[in-house]
């Protein structure tokens, strides 16, 4: 069998890279969720959300996300004006389509008046007045106009959108005004521009939504361009605001697929709202942390200079390898993605001699990690010098992950560091092919699939159930290791917080052993449905061989299993856990005229060279910067100092960390930045949320997983309930305070979307001014996790208060009726206080 090949020709340029895959629908739910290094590192480009204080869902009101998106470098905000309302198809109130679509119109011009407040941000707003017209308020359904499709009669349609366009016009004569938002490229959106150009209401931005496949995003794109050249008009901007199902979405080597064709088409495009608001469509874990998903639209955020022709072994076919690149000539430097297939392949690259006889080719794997699994930045899966022959290069390759997307990274060659593989040694155990013992077995699936694209991807397409109380479950592992050492085990697991079993206690706990011993207690993730996949993680010691690794119901040492579980898959790894994660300068992101020069970044005074970082916990990290020169270091925003020339502790965030050098001397030379462990350099304390200062009713309340047993609930509902902590600092800096909560609020749903509710903070130091913090769900109050939140203590005694209260909408005054907006803190645990430095 001939093995495939994507050639890649740096020869033939094909335009500016444009980066516009990276969109999001409901991807924001406010200000910290998630985080802003979470937004900004993934490129985001722009967001399509509701209409502010709309019911159609909790969070994502497009005036509260506007400031921190644009802040973060976002494009443009999607107001959809329909979602100011309440069900799909929604519910617009009034006996008749003249008072139902007068009703609408007086809320159309109540959401533009609210734009208008805005200043200067309201010039990256664009207004969606309708969404699927064809289905909702102008299809043949209950909540329709007349009952009439548009299909059939589109005379009142054309007529709404005619006089919602002037009065949005009217109000804001600068206004951009997307459309027709249907939820395909019918034919009739061609006799819709015929006429909207007639009567002078074209829409400024063309959208459509794409929940097909890639394949016909390319050929959507140009029909629609031929249309344009047909009719006379344009070329306009198009957006493509919501794409990709449950199937793709978190999965590399499917999200690639669409990327290239959204590149290659150079739109902009929206990836599609099937789950909780606020997580980037499955991209964000908790606030702060990524998943696979993430890391490959940092990496396609990263790319720059000009894409490039790319040939896939099947072009234009879903379901195969894949690929975009570009070339930047400035920085000597390409860039390819590719995934989509298992097995074998080449990478063919044509004019690779502009990089000279010797080519500096790095290859990295960005793994799929599921929904809700964080993970670390992509692995190195090689780091070598090739050499060019008769202007081409092929590297060949094995052993690809259909799930798996794979970053290519070209340069010159010459004497330089290459790194080591990331991992000596991987291997992947499903779980439908291990031995179960005990009652209560299921093999659950087929999943997602090609043919089933509304259910989640889970590897190999299937999962095993049967842990749960009352079973006397064990699922048996037998394993082979290459050679001893300490190995990463990493068990692909689920539970569905209102399950049975699950709803009343929390996270499902088993018990893991290796070959009979050594038994610890796993407690399991979490997630918003059956099937959606995070990871627990331990390591163990293994010598060469044979092992056997369990997981079970019962353990006669810890106790028995609370709640029920599904498994997908057990992964071990192996790899150097003395290695230090270095980050080349030259594969940063370099800005203000920062250039490359061989294998170092050069910043003249005001460049910035910007690294990516990933921290596993929140905590004191170890920092070091190589260079020559005068710089500063931010973390996250947070002037660090001048960079230092030796190891620096620094306190990182768990999960994704934005790490910023700006020269401060001409010609700054940048080599590399490396990461470390904690030295132990940075004084950090807990204090129990217990211990506090209770008011109103805060009071102490039993949580088996918080620390101790205790935590701290009903904070809120007025600024008379809350919870203060006397901390102490031996200096007057900015400092962590890292507060380990639970949110488990999750409100009715009309929807397929859980609408899981983020809780707030007002956090207060020292009486000082306060800060607002957002808090996403944890899907159990009896679920715990960490957030950092950066405040400044004065050296000695310091008070910190946590109140809370429902938020009014935009107005001030008016108040959401539908359990949208917490009057609530979250459940506090603790608060650890260490120095940012």
């Amino acid at each position: 069998m001939a093995v495939e090949t994507l050639t890649v020709d740096l020869g033939t340029e094909t335009g500016p890279f444009h980066g516009g895959a990276s969109g999001t629908l409901y991807g924001l739910y406010g200000d910290g969720v998630p985080s802003r290094a979470v937004v900004e590192g993934m490129y985001v480009r722009t967001v399509a959300t509701k209409a502010q204080d709309g019911t159609q869902h909790p969070g994502a009101d497009a005036l509260e996300i506007l400031p921190s998106f644009v802040a973060a470098g976002g494009k443009d905000v999607y107001l959809y004006m329909p979602d100011i309302l309440r069900g799909f198809p929604y519910e617009w109130p009034g006996d008749t389509g003249e008072e139902r679509l007068a009703g609408f119109v007086d809320s159309i011009r109540k959401q533009v008046e609210q734009v208008l407040t805005v200043g200067e941000l309201k010039s990256h707003v664009v207004y969606v007045p309708f969404n699927e017209p064809e289905g909702n308020m102008f299809g043949d359904g209950e909540w329709s106009y007349d009952g009439t499709s548009w299909h059939t009669d589109p005379q009142h349609y054309f007529t709404a959108w005619r006089d919602v366009y002037r009065l949005i016009k009217d109000l804001h004569p600068d206004a951009r005004i997307a459309g027709p938002n249907t939820c395909i490229l019918y034919p009739e959106v061609k006799g819709f521009l015929a006429w909207a150009k007639e009567h002078d209401v074209l829409p400024d931005v063309i959208t459509w939504h794409e929940l097909s496949s890639p394949a016909e995003v390319r050929t959507n794109v140009a029909k629609y361009r031929e249309w344009e050249r047909e009719l006379g008009i344009g070329p306009l901007p198009v957006n493509v605001n919501e794409y990709a199902h449950n199937y793709h979405l978190s999965v590399p080597g499917q999200m690639i697929q669409w990327i290239s064709a959204i590149e290659e088409s150079k739109i902009d495009a929206d990836m599609a709202y099937w789950n909780i608001a606020g997580n980037l469509n499955d991209s964000a874990v908790e606030a702060n942390k990524a998943n696979g998903q993430w890391w490959l639209f940092n990496a396609y955020g990263q790319m720059s200079g000009t894409t490039v022709a790319v040939t896939a072994p099947h072009p234009n076919v879903q379901y195969t390898l894949q690929g975009v690149a570009t070339l930047d000539r400035e920085k000597r430097q390409a860039r390819v993605l590719f995934g989509g297939s298992s097995g074998s392949a080449e990478i063919v690259v044509e004019q690779a001699g502009l990089f000279g006889a010797t080519v500096r080719a790095r290859l990295q794997e960005i793994s799929w990690t599921g929904q809700l699994g964080s993970s670390a930045q992509p692995l190195v899966l090689r780091d070598e010098e090739l050499t060019v022959a008769e202007g081409r290069l092929t590297l060949p390759l094995d052993n690809l992950d259909e799930m798996s997307a794979y970053q290519l990274i070209l340069s010159p060659g010459g004497d330089g560091v290459v790194l080591p593989p990331s991992a000596d040694w991987r291997r992947t155990y499903e779980a439908e092919d291990a031995t179960y013992t005990g009652g209560g077995y299921s093999k659950n699936g087929p999943e997602g699939s090609p043919a089933d694209v509304d259910k989640f991807a889970t590897s190999g397409g299937y999962h095993v159930g049967g842990l749960r109380t009352g079973s006397d479950g064990v699922l048996t592992f037998d394993v082979e290791v290459p050679r001893d050492g300490t190995y990463d085990i990493r068990v692909y697991t689920n539970s569905h917080n209102l399950a049975e079993g699950v709803r009343e206690h929390g996270p499902t706990n088993v018990f893991l052993r290796v070959d009979g011993e050594d038994p610890r207690e796993l407690l399991l993730p979490l997630g918003y449905k059956w099937a959606v996949w995070g990871h627990t993680d331990t390591e163990a010691q293994l010598a060469a061989g044979l092992h056997r690794i369990t997981l079970a119901a019962q353990d006669p040492d810890l106790g028995a299993t609370r709640g029920d579980a599904v498994i997908d898959r057990l992964d071990l790894v192996l790899r150097d856990r003395e290695a230090i994660d270095r980050y080349d300068a030259v594969y940063a992101a370099l800005g203000e005229g920062a250039r490359v020069s061989g294998r170092t970044a050069v910043l003249p005074r005001g460049a910035t060279a910007t690294f990516w970082v990933h921290a596993s916990d929140d905590g004191e990290a170890t920092v070091t910067v190589a260079h020559r020169g005068e710089g500063l270091l931010a973390v996250n925003g947070e002037e660090t100092g001048p960079l230092a020339d030796t190891e620096v502790p620094l306190f990182l965030a768990a999960g994704v960390n934005k790490l910023t050098v700006t020269a401060s001397s001409e010609n700054l030379a940048l080599d590399h930045l490396a990461v470390g462990p904690s030295l132990g350099l940075l004084p950090t304390t807990t204090y129990p949320a217990e211990e506090g200062l209770l008011t109103g009713t805060a009071t102490v309340g039993a949580f088996s997983y918080a620390t101790g047993g205790k935590a701290v609930d009903g904070i809120g509902h007025g600024p008379g309930n809350a919870l203060t902590l006397t901390v102490t600092a031996d200096r007057p800096v900015r400092h962590a305070l890292t507060i380990r909560y639970s949110n488990g609020e999750q409100p009715p749903s009309t929807h397929y979307n859980p609408d899981p509710v983020c809780r707030h903070a007002d956090l207060t130091v020292n009486g000082d001014e306060t800060r607002r913090v957002l808090f996403p769900t944890t899907f159990h109050f009896n679920n715990f996790w960490q957030l950092a939140v950066p405040v400044t203590l004065q050296q000695g005694v310091n008070t910190v208060t946590f109140t809370s209260d429902e938020l009014p909408d935009f107005d001030g005054t008016t108040r959401n009726t539908y359990g949208q907006r917490s009057a609530f803190a979250p459940v506090v645990d603790s608060v650890t206080v260490t120095p940012l430095v």
